[in-house]
């Protein structure tokens, strides 16, 4: 089974979790608006929409996560909203 991945801003309560990624990546915080893929639900990666610096947990596969993150901040992936 494969996990999907969720891209998203980060909810204020994920802030934490965003700032842990940028110093497992030995990168500073990221600034202004971000975008964060998380799956099942655990933030993995992150890039800032101002200048496109991706952080990313190092300990885990993350190359699909930034490809996707990268796409959707150039604007070559669209968001697919699900009805409630």
């Amino acid at each position: 089974m494969t996990a999907s991945i969720v891209i998203r801003p980060p909810r204020p309560e994920e802030s934490f979790a965003v700032r842990r990624l940028a110093y497992l990546d030995s990168h500073r915080p990221l600034n202004g608006d971000v975008l964060v893929a998380l799956v099942e639900g655990e933030p993995l990666a992150a890039i800032s929409l101002a200048d496109g610096t991706v952080v990313a947990d190092p300990f885990r596969h993350t190359a699909v996560a930034v490809e996707l993150l990268q796409l959707r901040r150039s604007g070559g992936l669209r968001t697919r909203r699900l009805a409630a």
